[in-house]
């Protein structure tokens, strides 16, 4: 009897272990690092290079709180040295398994990145393809994207967008952009998007005709936030994230413009509350770009609010439950807010 109760206690405290999200502030750049309720960890984009390694450690700091020995998955969206550019010093801090990208092949001009990352993971790395699974216990990660290619069919209850009818068109970003590999992480009701950057133009395509990846709960925004060329309507009005995290740095993202572009707009932020059903927009850095309060979120909810100078690299955290509840941290000020997944 104390043995079957036992394991009743066990059973009870295992099904209890949270789906953890940790938005690293790499200022601007990408590290979101994901622990399942199993305890495997997968970390997607390793940020900047620096000569004091500063996306690394901020990166390695975050799996010492997540309490993560190795990272057993890495997956690089794309060759960008904001997104690929702290692996190398990462590697020398913690183990890391296997590793996922969207295939070898860019521009010359992002070769040296191309080659930095093969340093870490030749041998052990996977080119996935839109369509492609990656095991991580409980949670589900569905490939959308990959290498300039989509899914070809529709998953989390995707269907015809009416949105399409009136949705505007931008020309194509960089081709290294486009390759971005697009995953979207279930875990029970609960779901996350993460495009990598995306642009305007293939957020169109993602949508139009159809929705290929449903309404999601949590929506991590393409282009750090810069939404000259990102957050299209027709693809974010289609998606209903029920919350929406800036990944922007001080003086990149939010409030400012996309590589290529010249045009300067304080409507990002609008756009994001425009959204049906959005609840609430978290943010990794105060826009420095344009701090007025109208087109940032509540300050409790932004992790940093200074220069790079004077930066500490606060996270924001989620922290997922299976029956849907889930709770967003700020490590500045252990500010959070409780939602529940609709």
């Amino acid at each position: 009897m104390a043995a079957a109760f036992w394991i009743a206690i066990c059973h009870v405290q295992i099904q209890a272990q949270s789906f953890d999200i940790y938005w690293v502030d790499v200022e601007g750049g990408a590290a979101t690092l994901l622990i399942s309720p199993n305890g495997e960890s997968l970390l997607v984009d390793t940020g900047f290079p620096s000569d004091d390694n500063r996306d690394a450690l901020r990166i390695f700091e975050a799996t010492q709180e997540a309490g993560v020995v190795r990272i057993d998955h890495l997956v690089i969206t794309h060759f960008h040295r904001d997104h690929v550019g702290g692996l190398n010093g990462l590697a020398e801090m913690i183990p890391i398994g296997k590793c996922y990208d969207h295939g070898t092949n860019t521009e010359p001009s992002n070769q040296q990145w191309v080659d930095a990352y093969l340093r870490v993971c030749d041998g052990k790395r996977v080119a996935v393809s839109a369509g492609d699974q990656i095991p991580f216990g409980p949670v589900l990660i569905d490939i959308v994207a990959s290498d300039e290619r989509l899914i070809q069919s529709p998953i989390n209850g995707g269907a015809v967008n009416a949105l399409c009818a009136n949705a505007v068109q931008k020309p194509q970003a960089s081709p290294e952009n486009q390759r971005s590999i697009g995953v979207l992480f279930t875990f029970e009701s609960f779901t996350f998007l993460d495009l990598g950057d995306f642009n305007w133009a293939k957020e169109v395509e993602l949508a139009c005709p159809i929705n290929l990846v449903g309404e999601v709960t949590l929506y991590q925004t393409s282009r750090h936030g810069a939404w000259d060329d990102a957050g299209a309507p027709s693809h974010l009005y289609a998606i209903k994230p029920q919350v929406i995290v800036v990944n922007n740095g001080p003086r990149k993202g939010l409030g400012g413009t996309s590589p290529g572009y010249t045009e300067v707009t304080t409507s990002h932020y609008e756009r994001m509350l425009k959204s049906p059903d959005v609840e609430a927009v978290w943010q990794g850095h105060l826009s420095l770009l344009d701090s007025n309060p109208a087109h940032n979120t509540q300050a409790e909810m932004i992790a940093n609010l200074e220069e790079t100078e004077g930066c500490e690299g606060h996270w924001l955290q989620a922290s997922v439950m299976s029956d849907g509840r889930f709770t967003m941290t700020n490590s500045r000020n252990d500010f959070s807010q409780a939602y529940m997944t609709r």
